[in-house]
C-alpha cells in the first residue's frame, strides 16, 4: 500500500469513528456494515465510519451522535469539517461493504446491507457529497484500509460462496 508506513494506526469496529491526519491509516472489516470514507486532498485529511444500522428509528433525545448509526455517522462527519471549515463539495467520497451475510435473499424490507447502502447513497446527496467509488453489496465481508496523508484506499473482497464458509 504505497510502500508507506503509518505513524498511526487505528481500527475501527462495528459502530467506529475516526478522523485525522498525518501519517495515520484507518483499517476495518465489513459485512453488512458501511463505511464511508471522506478525504481532503488539498488539506491531506479525512476519516472514516463503521455504521451497523441505517438510523436509530427512535428519538435519541440529549445523547450525541453514535457511530452505529449511519444518519449519526454523517453529523459525526459534519461536526469536522465544521471544525476545520471545509465543505462537502471539497472532499472524495468512496463507500465500502453492505454485503449480504447469508448467501440467500433476505424477505422484502429484511436486508440491512441494502438498507445501510440506500442511507449511505442518501445521506451523501442530501450533504451535497459527490461520490467517487464505491464497492457495495454482493455477498461477503470486506477489508477496507485507508491512508489519510495519501487517501489511498486498499480493499479485499471475499466472497464467502466461493471459500465453502
Amino acid at each position: 500500500m504505497g510502500g508507506a508506513t503509518p505513524d498511526r494506526e487505528v481500527y475501527l469496529r462495528p459502530g467506529d469513528f475516526c478522523f485525522g491526519e498525518g501519517r495515520l491509516r484507518i483499517t476495518t472489516l465489513l459485512g453488512s456494515c458501511v463505511s464511508v470514507v471522506l478525504w481532503h486532498p488539498t488539506q491531506a485529511h479525512g476519516g472514516m465510519c463503521h455504521y451497523m444500522l441505517p438510523s436509530r428509528y427512535q428519538s435519541r433525545g440529549n445523547l450525541a451522535p453514535d457511530g452505529k448509526y449511519g444518519d449519526e455517522a454523517m453529523e459525526l462527519f459534519m461536526l469536522e469539517l465544521k471544525k476545520r471549515h471545509t465543505v462537502p463539495a471539497q472532499y472524495r467520497v468512496q463507500l465500502y461493504g453492505g454485503g449480504n451475510m447469508f448467501g440467500g435473499r433476505a424477505a422484502s424490507g429484511m436486508d440491512i446491507g441494502i438498507q445501510n447502502i440506500e442511507m449511505a447513497h442518501r445521506l451523501l446527496n442530501e450533504r451535497g457529497f459527490t461520490l467517487d467509488y464505491e464497492h457495495l453489496g454482493s455477498f461477503g465481508h470486506r477489508k477496507v484500509a485507508f491512508n489519510v496523508w495519501s487517501g489511498e484506499v486498499s480493499l479485499i473482497h471475499v466472497d464467502h460462496r466461493n471459500t465453502g464458509k
